[in-house]
């Protein structure tokens, strides 16, 4: 007869992890040598998407002016105007953001700063943004 060891009633699971705010949410950040598939960041990819509709909608001739728009989707220009600055950003970082392969620590404040036209200084300018905003 062959005895049976008693299962215990609890296991721990240790997960090294940690919590970061990002777009008003919070998002589980796992060890930088921890590979994980990488999810949208909604806050921003909705930002992209309304940057590029106000861009089109000036473009086209819909608004002649930016308080017009403003005034027509019920947000201040200012903010506007800021969050347009994302219609300026480098074909690559958008399609980044889009596939949720932006850099981690990539903040919508960081992107509403102004930015350098140049897309290398975007790239440059940005990735020293996210290292500030980690050394805190």
């Amino acid at each position: 007869m062959t005895r049976v060891q008693a299962i215990p009633d609890t296991i721990t699971v240790h997960v090294p992890f940690s919590l970061v705010k990002r777009g008003g949410r919070k998002e589980m950040v796992l060890p930088v040598d921890r590979s994980t598939p990488r999810q949208t960041d909604d806050t921003l990819v909705k930002a992209l998407a309304r940057a590029f509709r106000w861009k089109r909608m000036l473009d086209t001739g819909e608004f002649s002016t930016i308080a017009d728009l403003a005034q027509r989707e019920r947000i201040a220009a200012p903010f506007l105007t800021r969050t347009m600055r994302l219609a300026q950003l480098a074909p690559d970082l958008v399609e980044a953001i889009l596939d949720g392969r932006q850099p981690r620590g990539l903040t919508l404040e960081a992107l509403r700063e102004p930015l350098p036209s140049d897309w290398s200084e975007q790239r440059h300018h940005l990735a020293m943004s996210i290292i500030d905003n980690e050394s805190h």
